[in-house]
């Protein structure tokens, strides 16, 4: 079915190809029959041996969608229909904003890679906590993608992720905190040293008194860090991030690097999310595993287009993976592609349970 409507999407200007298909999504799960539909042609079995149980939540298997296709959480119910163990939406901020100058996205298709520099262009922390008042029980867990608007400097940063925990604790299954796109100016810088101590310890004593005000218990908030780290860097995130008491880390963004890129969008500015980054990412992965010893669990994403892909993150560490630019050229098939082939992984390797899997890579 993709495979018919592919060619008609990029003959589209890539951002304009994007709207319509998380509108369409949208639109046409409202519907009635459509969703089971979706489920019928894209859903994945229910397999025990996948199951994920983490942060106190289940996962019915591994792979679920990164944060930036879904910004305003329009498509929430049609994306939970087409296989997705989970969604992150986002990255939401507390005001509106317009985000960069168009054009902002770009494909490389002989690279099967996509470049963005969007700048968080999304609708604003109000008006997806509408949007997600209004939908019925969610039948997969849903992470919503924090970060600050571009006009707030560094210093009041915190300030922002605390507004987006405020406005949205209730709708939320667990929260990440976006440090680290390369399209808001100073905001990697949010990743390193004092800043990075001084936002977390504020997310976490928003967390708490939202839960409190809630009678619930805080939610798990992960943290989603760039690629583009040395190894000295990541140690010190990583204590960092162990310190303050978050959940997880999400490893990783897009990239700024540009090696072995062969399309003419090569040298457009902007982050660079695919098949590119499928071995950075695993690097980034295994080497955060070893320097939290297991301890604190990882969802990797970053070029994953097939189960070896994802598999090789799982070896390395990854609790769950996340997939966005292989929909964009595979289509929700991948999503069934990746299910199956993970099962015929942990068959081969002997394991009964893709949590055993976890980090064999690297013990």
């Amino acid at each position: 079915m993709y495979k018919l409507i592919k060619p008609l999407l990029f003959k589209m200007d890539p951002e304009a190809a994007h709207h319509l298909t998380i509108h369409g999504l949208g639109t046409a799960t409202k519907v009635p029959g459509i969703p089971s539909l979706l489920s019928a042609v894209w859903g994945t079995k229910a397999s025990p041996e996948l199951a994920v149980d983490l942060f106190g939540l289940h996962f019915r298997h591994p792979v679920g969608l990164a944060a930036g296709l879904d910004k305003n959480a329009r498509a929430v119910s049609g994306f939970s229909r087409i296989g997705l163990s989970f969604i992150e939406v986002g990255t939401v901020t507390p005001k509106g904003q317009a985000g960069n100058d168009q054009p902002r996205l770009f494909r490389l298709p002989p690279d099967e890679a996509l470049i963005n520099r969007m700048g968080f262009n999304n609708e604003g922390a109000d008006a997806m906590a509408e949007r997600l008042a209004k939908l019925s029980r969610r039948i997969v867990p849903l992470a919503v993608n924090i970060g600050k608007n571009k006009v707030t400097p560094n210093e009041k940063a915190a300030d922002d992720y605390r507004a987006c925990i405020r406005t949205l604790f209730p709708y939320g299954d667990f929260f990440v905190v976006n440090i680290s796109s390369p399209n808001t100016p100073d905001l990697r810088a949010l990743q390193h040293g004092d800043e990075l101590r001084h936002l977390l310890d504020a997310v976490k004593d928003e967390m708490g008194k939202q839960a409190e005000r809630h009678g619930e218990l805080p939610k798990p908030i992960l943290v989603k860090i760039a690629p583009d780290n040395t190894q000295e860097q990541l140690g010190y995130m990583a204590e960092a991030i162990q310190l303050s008491g978050m959940s997880g880390i999400i490893a990783t963004n897009t990239t700024i690097g540009r090696d072995g890129l062969t399309h003419r969008n090569a040298g457009e500015t902007g982050g660079l999310s695919g098949r590119p980054l499928t071995h950075r990412s695993t690097e980034v992965i295994r080497e955060l595993y070893k320097l939290t010893q297991g301890k604190l669990p990882i969802i990797g994403s970053g070029g994953i287009f097939t189960a070896d892909d994802a598999y090789e993150k799982i070896l390395a560490g990854a609790s769950l993976v996340e997939v966005y630019t292989s929909l964009i050229y595979k289509g929700p098939v991948v999503v069934k592609q990746i299910h199956k082939g993970l099962l015929a992984r942990l068959k081969q390797d002997g394991f009964t349970r893709i949590t055993q899997a976890v980090g064999a890579g690297v013990r």
